[in-house]
C-alpha cells in the first residue's frame, strides 16, 4: 500500500492517511479481511509519528471500515456493496454541501 503524504497540504497527515486508506477500501483495492500495516510499520515507512497513524486508523475504525483484533493488528471490515455506496455518497454530500451553500450565497449577492 503506497500512500502519498505531504506536509505541504492544508489537510492534516492523519486525515491524509484516513482519506487515502478509505479510498483504497471503497474502491476495492483493499479487500475485506485484508491486514493493514501495523501502526509502527506505517509510521516508520511514511516518516510520521505513531500517534498520527493511530489517529488515522481510529477514524477508519469509527466509520466501520477497519477493525482491530487484539494482538493481531488491523483488518479491513467486511463491507457489502450497498454499505460502500452509502459511505461514498455520504462523503460526497459532506464535500459538496459547503460548495453548494457558498455558490448559492454568491448568487444571492450577485442579484442584490
Amino acid at each position: 500500500m503506497i500512500l502519498n503524504l505531504t506536509d505541504l497540504s492544508s489537510e492534516s497527515l492523519q486525515n491524509q492517511i484516513y482519506r487515502q486508506i478509505r479510498e483504497f477500501i471503497l474502491s476495492g483495492d483493499l479487500l475485506s479481511g485484508e491486514m493493514l500495516p501495523s501502526i509502527r510499520f506505517l509510521a516508520r515507512e511514511q516518516k510520521v509519528s505513531v500517534i498520527t497513524v493511530q489517529r488515522g486508523y481510529e477514524m477508519l475504525e469509527r466509520e466501520g471500515l477497519i477493525n482491530s483484533r487484539r494482538g493481531k493488528g488491523f483488518f479491513v471490515s467486511q463491507l457489502h456493496d450497498k454499505k460502500k455506496k452509502k459511505l461514498s455518497e455520504k462523503k460526497l454530500t459532506e464535500k459538496l454541501l459547503p460548495l453548494i451553500k457558498s455558490a448559492m450565497a454568491e448568487i444571492g449577492r450577485a442579484h442584490v
